[in-house]
């Protein structure tokens, strides 16, 4: 078996990997490790989820420590760019902890928060920034910060970034850096000018392609459901209602947030993640979906790229994209690192053939079957015993304002409000924000610690979380549960509301 130490990756690094439980590289890993280590432009290609952080941040924390030049004000050493906040928040939790070990220090640049602490952390010195392009061409326009001493540049999700409308910003940052500097770029594709970032500042890239973004993962498996339109909702909470973390897609903004204040008032607790919630509220909805206060993240496509959460064993698509590389970077959510999930369309009479076009171009052949609220198939889809929590114990109000994908307010950017006001509530809608309900525990299960298959788990056998008997998903105490999957609909108000959803390719947009 081969281990990261048969790559020449240092020894303290594959010590702090091994105390996480981290000992065989993944594909992606051991493709590309000889090369970046050797101080290789690499050119990494492969779906999310397929192990990519771990890919790029050894090789620039081990070419660090090895290299002879010293930590300068202002001057980082190796710059890290991703599209989200969220993403890069997320490379910087994996980066951070290894970095220690090696006495190096790393820091995260984004708006969307205040720019000060930024600026004095670039003035104290860094070894690793970890970026968002906006916000870190702010600060070097500003005068707080160099690119010119930077040995080490990487792009991840660099096609998301292109997506984004961030090609020109990132090619003003990469014409800063060292042009003898090593680089690196990940992306699923290389579509809409990424091919043109790879020519213009990659020198003789070693190209790996692992996991193919236009294939779904083996271990993933697809279900559509056929429904009428005033049952959507009720198959929804069915579904959710069943222990297990879920993400739920939407196609836009405002949908995402009028559905997470119905599942909260059918007493689904859950949360919301798109691009109109303020910086404080997005942290706050990821962590309580993390630890596990709230087990349903209902999302717009920021969240298909790069967020990582661990035992997402089902993702439901209740709105189904518009493109079939939308489907499976939103499906990349569970299945992750080898585990087994999930996949779950909802479809109504005037979507099937959009579905049908979505599900072919993107090369799954899902299980398709018509229901109902009080089908068994939905039990079979998401074992475990149905727990509905009261919606009284909504907790205090989160801030919503207009950001852009990387957290630049009022920019106008690809997150901003389509209706170009400020608002749009934290979870539940409204304002409201759900996920500071009582204090949830790492891993706690919405039954008590059942997994969803009522004691084998969707991702290979292993329980979803640790659990405390009888505790209820937000930490408060039910209102009733239920192995009737009848006890599961809400109101028509509800349903009719959620049934006039947008149609596959419909105009309406927003994340």
């Amino acid at each position: 078996m081969t281990t990261f130490t048969d790559f020449g990756v240092p020894a303290v690094l594959t010590t702090a990997l091994a105390e996480l439980g981290i000992t065989t590289p993944f594909p992606i890993q051991a493709a590309t490790l000889p090369d970046s280590l050797a101080g290789r432009d690499v050119l990494g290609r492969g779906r999310t989820g397929s192990g990519k952080t771990y890919a790029f941040v050894l090789p620039v924390l081990a070419r660090l420590a090895g290299s002879k030049s010293p930590r300068r004000p202002g001057r980082p050493r190796a710059l890290i760019l991703a599209p989200t906040r969220e993403l890069a928040t997320q490379i910087d939790a994996t980066l951070a902890p290894l970095a220690a070990k090696l006495g190096l220090r790393t820091i995260t640049v984004f708006g969307g928060v205040g720019p000060n602490p930024q600026i004095k952390g670039l003035k104290a010195g860094v070894d690793v920034v970890v970026a968002c392009p906006g916000r870190l061409d702010d600060h070097l326009r500003n005068g707080h910060a160099s690119l010119d001493a930077v040995e080490i540049t990487v792009l991840d999700e660099a096609d998301h970034m292109a997506d984004l409308g961030f090609l020109p910003v990132v090619r003003r940052l990469m014409d800063q850096t060292p042009r003898d500097g090593q680089r690196m770029l990940f992306s699923a594709t290389l579509d809409n000018g990424v091919d043109v970032l790879v020519k213009r500042f990659l020198h003789k890239p070693v190209t790996h392609s692992v996991d193919s973004a236009t294939e779904a993962p083996v271990e993933m498996s697809h279900h559509v459901l056929h429904v009428r339109g005033d049952d959507r909702f009720p198959v929804l909470v069915d579904l959710l209602a069943a222990p297990g973390r879920t993400v739920v897609f939407t196609r836009t903004k405002r949908r995402a947030k009028v559905l997470t204040r119905q599942l909260v008032a059918a007493g689904v607790p859950a949360v919301e993640l798109h691009g109109n919630l303020a910086q404080n509220a997005r942290n706050r909805n990821l962590a309580a979906f993390s630890d596990g206060s709230a087990e349903t993240l209902v999302a717009t496509d920021i969240a298909a790229r790069g967020i990582h959460v661990d035992d997402v064993g089902l993702v439901i698509h209740a709105d189904p994209p518009v493109e079939h590389k939308a489907y499976l970077h939103r499906s990349g959510r569970t299945a992750r690192a080898g585990n087994q999930g999930t996949v779950i369309t909802l479809m109504t009479d005037d979507q099937t053939a959009e579905v049908r076009d979505l599900t072919r171009k993107a090369g799954v052949r899902p299980t398709t079957s018509r229901t109902r609220p009080g089908d068994p198939l939905l039990a079979s889809l998401a074992p475990g015993e149905r727990k509905f929590v009261a919606p009284s114990a909504a907790p205090s109000p989160a801030p919503s304002t207009s950001t852009s994908a990387d957290g630049r307010r009022g920019r106008g950017g690809a997150e901003s409000s389509s209706r170009g006001r400020r608002g749009g509530g934290g979870a539940g809608g409204g304002g409201q924000q759900r996920s500071a309900a009582a204090p949830g525990h790492a891993g706690q299960s919405r039954s008590g610690g059942q997994s969803r298959s009522g004691g084998q788990s969707r991702t290979g056998g292993q329980s979803r979380s640790s659990g405390q008997a009888g505790q209820a998903r937000s930490g408060s105490k039910p209102v009733h549960t239920s192995q009737s999957r009848s006890g599961a609909a809400p109101s028509r108000g509800g349903a009719a509301a959620f049934s006039a959803g947008t149609r596959v390719g419909g105009r309406r947009s927003g994340r």
